[in-house]
């Protein structure tokens, strides 16, 4: 059987359900793993509230192989992840102490005062390993299968280079476009009827409009080669017979 590795992600922040900012990071994070064979099969976002946050990050830490979460992690009263993060785990929360260094360091040939908020970055549940933070130092960092990350798309991206390299991977998704003159109404009831006699592929369907004309797009997708061949070939013998 093919090994299948799913995910899960949490977006954190008012910010990004208010529409004040436009989230970044959850298409860069599906491109990664569906890259590598990792299946992200749910995304929550949520606000900067611990309760909210625990609750999201409970169920899906227990539903899948692996959350990433975003945002959070700054230095302001509302960057709550990692006590949110730690109370999830059933963990104190406190200043990791390389982390502590890392930063003082770093503010500090910046001739910059490393003040008690600039300090908070440093916090995270006890016994979590750092996620390395190449662009502004202060780490991200990783508990159990949840891997808590920034939310400035930059700093993400750059930690999450440094964390798909160490993830268990699965059999990727291959896939394969089929444009069909027909829009969906035409091919909904027979794609039904391919994708029942196909069960171990995905087969969605995608309406464009393009000079005045619908037509639409069916994906198909699959683990093996042959199973994606077969439904392809399906779908392709039912749009000529239309």
């Amino acid at each position: 059987m093919s090994a299948i590795v799913t995910a899960g992600m949490v977006v954190i922040g008012d910010e990004i359900l208010s529409g004040r900012t436009k989230d970044r990071n959850i298409g860069h994070l599906a491109d990664m793993l569906t890259a590598v064979g990792i299946d992200l099969k749910e995304v929550r976002i949520v606000a900067d509230d611990e309760d909210a946050i625990v609750e999201a990050v409970n169920a899906l830490r227990s539903r899948f192989d692996y959350v990433f979460t975003t945002g959070g992690i700054g230095p302001t009263h509302d960057d709550i992840t990692a006590d949110a993060i730690s109370r999830a785990f059933g963990l104190p929360c406190e200043h990791d102490a390389e982390a502590d260094r890392m930063l003082g360091e770093h503010f500090a040939r910046r001739g910059i005062e490393y003040t008690d908020a600039r300090r908070r970055m440093a916090r995270m549940p006890r016994g979590a390993t750092h996620i390395v933070n190449p662009i502004s130092v202060a780490p991200g960092f990783k508990i159990g299968n949840v891997y808590v990350m920034a939310g400035v798309p930059s700093i993400f991206q750059s930690m999450l280079d440094n964390v798909v390299p160490t993830l268990r991977t699965g059999t990727k998704l291959l896939s394969v476009a089929i444009a069909s003159p027909h829009p969906e109404g035409a091919i909904g009831g027979p794609l039904g009827e391919i994708q029942k006699a196909h069960p171990e592929t995905i087969i969605g369907s995608y309406p464009k409009y393009l000079d005045g004309k619908f037509w639409t797009e069916v994906v198909v997708r699959a683990r093996s080669e042959e199973a994606l061949r077969q439904a392809a070939g399906a779908v392709e013998a039912m749009l000529e017979s239309l």
